[in-house]
């Protein structure tokens, strides 16, 4: 579907959600906005897709309860706004910019509409989901952090820009903010696989090796926990160019939650899953039992915390980290006491990660699903 019929469909359905409420008022009652509602409680992991979903209980907001009136206004205005700025067809803006043209002191009052954007951030959410479109569809943009590199030029069909992935140096390409296909379109590309890493140190050795020329891959890191262009890229990678996606991160439960929100999702976003979601994803580490086969020395283990153990057991309880093979793993993790970054490997050699470690565990298909 083109940019601006989506654009059309979504003002539209903006527009509709006014008249609504307008009706509402006019005939002296409580308006109100019925959406679904975006919590542990209402999310489920769909076995047969293997990605978190938003299930079906609702929530209303109401302008006469004073506990939500406050939400209610904050709502209808980012609702107003994201509609007048699509009407306009003005270039998108950041979250923190929508934030920024609706922050003013109430008339009268001495209220303010937002305090912070811990108050915008949540509301803009609650209209994505409230009328199933996506903020990059709705004219904002994520800040984003990640970086990529490799055997692939995509065009910018907003400025109808070629870029080719290859010939980006040490810096990499920056992961666009929006990578919707009405704005990001994959061109050539003879990559065999996606690889995911979970931090820039690692990204950047490898990068510097061209370990995705000799490997043919995308060589790939969202800096930490991917954000949404980071998630949305390789899933579209994945997708679009069935591409395999091998994911690397640290030997800690926050490496294993890293990975299980690039493979199906994440709670608060549940309803972005089917778009941002990786079923295929793979975890190549590190392993627990990596630690014995590659020998890594002891100076490079870190004890777990008593945080990080609870972390561990939480993770062990959520429903995607069932299979036989991942308890066993978490357990082994528990029992072991220890974590290990992924950028340690280094201590063996700068290269080990490169021309070791992953080549190996790729080629043996040693990896968690």
């Amino acid at each position: 579907m083109s940019k601006s019929k989506i654009r059309a469909e979504i003002i539209e359905k903006l527009k509709k959600l006014g008249e609504q409420l307008e009706k509402e008022i006019q005939k002296n009652k409580d308006p109100e906005i019925t959406m679904p509602i975006r919590t542990l409680s209402n999310a489920y992991f769909d076995d047969k897709d293997k990605l978190i979903r938003l299930g079906d209980k609702k929530q209303t907001r109401n302008f006469f309860n004073v506990g939500q009136a406050r939400k209610f206004m904050q709502t209808t205005l980012i609702a107003a706004q994201i509609k007048e700025l699509l009407e306009q067809n003005k270039p998108s803006i950041s979250t923190r910019q929508l934030y920024y043209i609706l922050k003013r002191t109430i008339a009268g009052l001495k209220e303010n509409t937002f305090e912070n954007q811990n108050e915008s951030d949540p509301i803009i959410e609650d209209v994505e989901v409230s009328i199933d479109a996506l903020r990059e569809e709705l004219g904002l943009e994520p800040t984003p952090k990640g970086v990529f590199s490799g055997l692939i030029t995509y065009k910018d069909l907003r400025t109808g820009d070629e870029i080719n992935c290859r010939k980006m140096g040490t810096a990499g390409a920056a992961i666009p903010a929006n990578v919707e296909p009405s704005v990001m379109e994959f061109k050539k590309s003879e990559a065999k696989f996606v690889l995911v890493v979970e931090k820039f140190a690692v990204w950047n050795v490898l990068n510097q090796m061209k370990f995705w020329d000799k490997h043919k891959c995308i060589l790939l890191t969202g800096k930490g926990q991917g954000e949404r262009s980071a998630r949305r890229l390789v899933s579209r990678l994945n997708k679009e160019l069935k591409l395999p996606v091998y994911v690397f991160c640290d030997f800690d439960p926050y490496g294993y939650y890293i990975y299980s929100v690039y493979k199906q999702g994440s709670i608060n976003l549940a309803f972005f899953s089917e778009k941002s979601g990786c079923p295929d994803a793979k975890y190549i580490g590190l392993k627990h039992d990596d630690v014995k086969e590659f020998k890594i020395p002891k100076s490079n283990f870190i004890r777990l915390t008593e945080q990080d153990l609870k972390r561990l057991k939480e993770i062990k309880n959520y429903e995607w980290f069932k299979k036989k093979e991942w308890q066993d793993e978490i357990q082994k993790a528990i029992d072991f006491g220890y974590k290990i970054e992924s950028d340690a490997l280094v201590s063996k050699t700068i290269e080990f990660m490169g021309e070791t470690y992953l080549p190996k565990v790729i080629k043996d298909k040693d990896w968690l699903d």
